[in-house]
């Protein structure tokens, strides 16, 4: 990503969202984990695909030692595609769990400055 599209994807964050668009608990550390996993999934991605390049050149090449060296190569794929399918597999329940804290808290915070307004105490956050 460059700069704009980090500046744009930071001010989406930082603004205001309406209480009609359910946005509770959608966060900056959401945003950071969900793009996180997504970066280490695509670097994985990005190295499987300069493997696969080679695979392709030593294929064409019929070059016995590089058609072995394949063999390493296409294993060195498929342990990539192993820590992909881990990272994406893991990305549900982090964002999960961070949504599901954000949201206590935030209920914790009203149910604080409710009893707060009940006994006319000034609210504090």
């Amino acid at each position: 990503m460059g700069d704009a599209s980090g500046e744009k994807t930071n001010r989406w964050l930082h603004e205001e969202k309406d209480d009609d668009n359910d946005w509770e608990g959608c966060d900056g550390e959401a945003w950071e984990t969900l793009n996180g996993c997504l970066a280490q999934a695509q670097s994985v991605l990005d190295q499987n695909r300069l493997l696969i390049q080679q695979v392709n050149e030593n294929h064409q090449s019929q070059i016995h030692d590089n058609m072995v060296k394949n063999v390493s190569l296409i294993q060195e794929i498929d342990a990539n595609i192993c820590k992909v399918i881990s990272v994406y597999s893991k990305l549900p329940a982090d964002f999960l769990d961070i949504v599901r804290r954000r949201r206590s808290e935030n209920e914790s915070n009203q149910n604080k400055k409710k009893d707060c307004v009940d006994l006319n105490l000034p609210a504090t956050q």
